[in-house]
């Protein structure tokens, strides 16, 4: 039997009476659509090297679905499906096969790999929005960490210092215009740093990565609900406004090698602007309100920090495809990040 019907087996289900195929285009975790008994399924197999404490990530998920079962019961939040036991992670590692976890499919749900316009992404950040606002009486504290420092832009730029002393020398000459623009705004970690140590900026439930694919859609095109809560740590709203700003205001992704195709759409700015606040205007304090530009500003320099980072030192965390796909898609984000300053005067925005 492989591992695969093995957990399947744990809720009672029979793999040679379900239909099993691969699903999804994430690129973490290994995930199945799973039909069996006229009910189907989403199985998924976390990716333990990423994600190191499986159990984290399980016992923060149950804590927000006992939390808004009780608090938000009308809310649509997917839950794992338990086990014939009564288990909702099931350990197979001690067979090398990892740590799983059963979802129920949502029927008449789709998502999306790309913001195709501005109504996509209203719904998208209202959706992002409401998930924190209805957890805003939840004990954010309480949640585990299950990426320790993922979103902390002053270990990220030490990092990137690091690498200016210890990387590839040839890499750290090649790329020193783009190492000066780094350092040029440098202001960016120095704004983080005083958020970080300011009573104004609350640490609230906050998802950490808000692209489109991590929100379900229906026929009409409405959000019925986000998913993939792996990174749902407590955090600041600049990472999910930020998250968001990153990946839906352009019309390319960060592999785009044609730097003139990236723009920022205004449109889309400020429907993430309306839909978040839709949600969350009452729960973010004044001076919350006056850094709402600034998480683009924030998730996009640490997202070119990373890459620029990873080709200093020879790509040895996210790895290339091509010579130079590091730095390509440091220097992408690079110039977003230029497009969107650029725009702080149009958008009306600090």
């Amino acid at each position: 039997m492989d591992i695969v019907a093995r957990v399947l087996q744990s809720y009672g289900i029979n793999a040679a009476d379900a239909q099993v195929t691969p699903f999804g285009t994430g690129l973490i975790n290994h995930t199945w659509k799973i039909s069996a008994g006229g009910k189907s399924y989403i199985l998924q197999k976390i990716n333990d090297r990423v994600f190191t404490d499986p159990g984290a990530i399980d016992r923060n998920i149950c804590s927000i679905a006992g939390y808004l079962r009780q608090h938000a019961p009308e809310y649509l939040f997917a839950a794992p499906v338990p086990t014939t036991d009564g288990r909702t992670l099931v350990n197979e590692a001690s067979l090398d096969g990892g740590f799983y976890r059963l979802y129920p499919f949502i029927n008449g749900s789709h998502s999306k790999d790309v913001v195709q316009d501005a109504s996509q992404a209203f719904e998208a950040a209202s959706q992002f929005g409401r998930f924190t606002r209805l957890l805003s009486g939840f004990d954010a504290g309480s949640l585990e960490t299950t990426l320790p420092s993922f979103h902390d832009l002053s270990l990220r730029y030490g990092q990137f210092l690091d690498a200016l002393e210890k990387g590839n020398v040839e890499r750290i000459e090649a790329s020193a215009e783009l190492i000066a623009f780094m350092r040029l705004h440098a202001g960016i970690v120095s704004d983080f740093r005083s958020i970080s140590v300011n009573p104004a900026f609350k640490k609230r439930v906050t998802h950490h990565d808000t692209k489109i694919s991590n929100v379900l859609f229906n026929e009409n095109n409405e959000a019925v609900c986000v998913i993939d809560l792996d990174t749902v740590m407590p955090g600041y709203f600049i990472s999910d406004v930020g998250d968001m700003m990153r990946t839906y205001l352009p019309t390319v992704s960060e592999e785009e090698k044609d730097f003139s195709k990236i723009q920022v759409r205004d449109d889309v700015y400020k429907s993430i602007v309306v839909g978040y606040y839709a949600e969350m205007e009452d729960e973010l304090s004044a001076e919350e309100v006056k850094y709402f530009f600034y998480a683009g500003k924030f998730m996009i320099y640490m997202q070119a920090l990373r890459f620029l980072t990873d080709h200093l030192n020879n790509d040895v965390y996210y790895g290339a495809k091509y010579e130079g796909h590091n730095f390509v898609r440091a220097g992408n984000q690079a110039v977003l990040l230029q497009r969107l300053m650029e725009k702080a005067g149009s958008l009306n925005m600090q």
